[in-house]
């Protein structure tokens, strides 16, 4: 979670309720739910990779598969884990995310 460019609002938000995806490459979403501006298709491919670890999972509304997603139990679990601010990750721990991320299956 600290290679990652969300906030602890961020997850916060997702245990309350679901985020609309749009709303992360959004200019208002900077200050309080992540670090650094973010491009739709950077957002987007942080949500895959979150939602592949198994942290957040796409809501469902009684039509189905909506655009908002939110923290599963194992996602609640691991922000238990930090009772302030989601530590960044050093230089390591980054290159160890980017090859499990990017590297052929």
């Amino acid at each position: 979670m600290g290679c990652l460019p969300f906030r602890r609002a961020f997850y916060e938000r997702l245990a309350a309720g679901g985020v609309d995806a749009e709303l992360l490459s959004a200019a208002e979403a900077v200050p309080t739910l992540r670090g650094r501006p973010l491009s739709r298709r950077a957002a987007e491919d942080h949500l895959a990779w979150l939602i592949r670890l198994g942290l957040i999972r796409w809501e469902v509304d009684g039509q189905g598969l909506t655009d908002r997603v939110r923290l599963t139990p194992m996602g609640r679990e691991l922000l238990r884990q930090w009772p302030g601010e989601i530590p960044s990750a050093g230089p390591l721990a980054r290159l160890r995310d980017a090859l499990r991320r990017h590297w052929p299956l």
